[in-house]
């Protein structure tokens, strides 16, 4: 599904066969999650092959090295020189790409001596599809801000995504959404949420959330669009009784929720904020505009 035996991935600093590489089984990173990714999105645009944010994902990356004492000695030049030149490899025109932080071998509960940076690239679609969702409230809650680094993309962390989602589809719906540890809404497992209210569009706060780099562009897009937004704290009841949501996220892009736990929002997608900012998110990464 991900790769072929013509597949090349970029592997420290060398491009080379997906399936002729390999990693170290005592990678800390496999035993115990200390790693970090990113997830960046190609786009075949107006004006050809064109990665979306690149520097400001590359930047995310080094940020989450930091947080977690991760050595990061790359040039974020010269890992989006390197990404253009995989796609341009593998003939990708729209991918999906995925740089991965890796450790070196390490038993102790220390941060390592030395790292390797993989990316690899794939065609995919939208993460959650098409199609509208029925989201409902997790029993899993998002990590406390003092448990973690939040704001860091850490591989480990997305075992709480994983369990969230899973236990959704298990119970018929088609995505998961958490709150944080106080009870307040936070975030679906792999994606940031706003909801519409009375004309104005609304999202949880950063402190308990991985505040994304679509989030951020769903900020500017508001704001070029003279929509009102407001980040707080909000209950789920605030959820229930809004005009309309949606989730947000480089693999979903921006997706419309239906219902929350199979109680539909009044205001239909196509006549919402969400769908608006769709619409300008789309031209947007297409540079259409």
């Amino acid at each position: 599904m991900y790769f072929n035996e013509q597949t090349i991935i970029f592997l420290n600093g060398k491009f080379v066969k997906a399936q002729e590489s390999n990693t170290d089984l005592y990678s800390q990173t496999l035993h115990y999650g200390y790693g970090f990714f990113e997830g960046i999105r190609a786009y075949n645009t107006a004006n050809g092959v064109k990665i979306f944010k690149a520097k400001e994902h590359y930047d995310r990356l080094k940020k989450s090295c930091e947080l977690i004492n991760i050595p990061f000695n790359y040039s974020i030049e010269e890992l989006i020189e390197q990404t253009y030149k995989l796609l341009q490899i593998n003939n990708f025109k729209d991918a999906y790409v995925r740089p991965l932080i890796f450790c070196s071998p390490n038993m102790n509960l220390t941060k390592p001596n030395e790292v390797s940076l993989m990316i690899c690239a794939w065609e995919w679609g939208a993460y959650l599809g098409e199609k509208t969702l029925n989201l409902c409230i997790s029993s899993y809650c998002r990590p406390h801000p003092r448990s973690t680094q939040i704001e860091a993309k850490v591989c480990g962390n997305y075992v709480n995504s994983i369990l969230a989602s899973s236990e959704a589809k298990f119970k018929g719906f088609d995505e998961a959404l958490l709150l944080d540890s106080d009870g307040f809404l936070a975030e679906g497992p792999g994606s940031n949420l706003f909801f519409e209210k009375n004309g104005k569009l609304h999202t949880p706060k950063k402190g308990n959330i991985l505040p994304g780099i679509t989030r951020a562009t769903v900020f500017e897009l508001c704001q070029k669009l003279d929509i009102t937004l407001v980040e707080g704290e909000y209950q789920k009841e605030d959820l229930s009784n809004a005009d309309s949501a949606f989730l947000c996220g480089t693999a979903a892009e921006i997706i419309g929720i239906n219902s929350l736990e199979n109680k539909s929002f009044p205001v239909i997608w196509e006549n919402s904020l969400g769908k608006k900012l769709q619409t300008a998110y789309k031209n947007l990464v297409l540079e259409k505009v």
